[in-house]
Parts: C-alpha cells; sequence; structure tokens
C-alpha cells in the first residue's frame, strides 16, 4: 500500500482543493518520500502544489484508499495568503463541503471530507482544542 500526505485546509467552512490539467479535484497532498515523515511530506506538498505555508499542522487521522494510505493533516494558512497553482496543479479552488459532492472529486477526497466534518464540524479559528480532543477519539 502506498502511502500519502493528504493537507485539509479550510477557510470560512470551504475547503481547498487542486487538480491538475483535466483531471479529478483533490485534497492537496502527493507521496511521501521514503527519507521524510508524513508531516514533512504535507508541509511539502501544501507549498509545492499551492504556495501556501501552513503556519501550523495537525495531524487528523488516516485514511485507506483503494490501494493507498492516506495521512491526514489539517492546515492552518493564513486569511491573507492566496493559493496559487504551482507545479503540476493546473488550478485551485475553495469548496463548500456540500458542492465537493456534485464535483468530479477523487473518491478519497469525498471520503476524507465527509469523515472530517462529521466528526470535527465547522472549523473556527479558537477551535484547535476542540479539533485535537475530536481526533483523540477518531485515532485507535
Amino acid at each position: 500500500m502506498k502511502d500519502r500526505a493528504s493537507v485539509l485546509c479550510v477557510r470560512d467552512d470551504r475547503i481547498l482543493l487542486v487538480a491538475r490539467e483535466r483531471s479529478r479535484w483533490a485534497l492537496p497532498g502527493g507521496r511521501i518520500h521514503r527519507d521524510e515523515a508524513p508531516h514533512e511530506a504535507a508541509l511539502r506538498e501544501l507549498e509545492e502544489e499551492t504556495t501556501l505555508v501552513a503556519d501550523e499542522l495537525m495531524y487528523l487521522f488516516q485514511f485507506n484508499g483503494f490501494n493507498t494510505q492516506h495521512h491526514v493533516f489539517f492546515a492552518d494558512v493564513g486569511p491573507h495568503l492566496t493559493a496559487q497553482p504551482s507545479n503540476e496543479i493546473a488550478k485551485c479552488s475553495w469548496f463548500a463541503p456540500v458542492k465537493i459532492a456534485t464535483l468530479s472529486a477523487s473518491v478519497p477526497t469525498r471520503g476524507i471530507v465527509e469523515l472530517f466534518f462529521r466528526h470535527i464540524g465547522v472549523v473556527r479559528p479558537d477551535d484547535a482544542r476542540r479539533m485535537s480532543e475530536q481526533v483523540d477519539l477518531l485515532t485507535p
């Protein structure tokens, strides 16, 4: 099974998604290199794909796809920063969670977003403590 770091960026109750040219929408992220930790891969991929640098990164949960294990992180990015497609990414945009269900989005992306909002809910700037408590309930 392949390991992938996936990053959930939430701003104003919207999720940041990225897409390559003629590809499905997905969470920013990618392959974890042999010599890096999952959180290092998450930070690297977020910056490579969106030019965003996270102020803070919080581990949320693992999500198993068909042949990929996603290490899912929550990224705190400042409200003044703008996501710009970079590297292999052709477009990036913020979507309401209900809109993601109607997009041409990857199956793991839909599952991760659904799991996140089912157990964590709406994210506000002061919710880091509540999120960490909810994550503790999700993590075996």
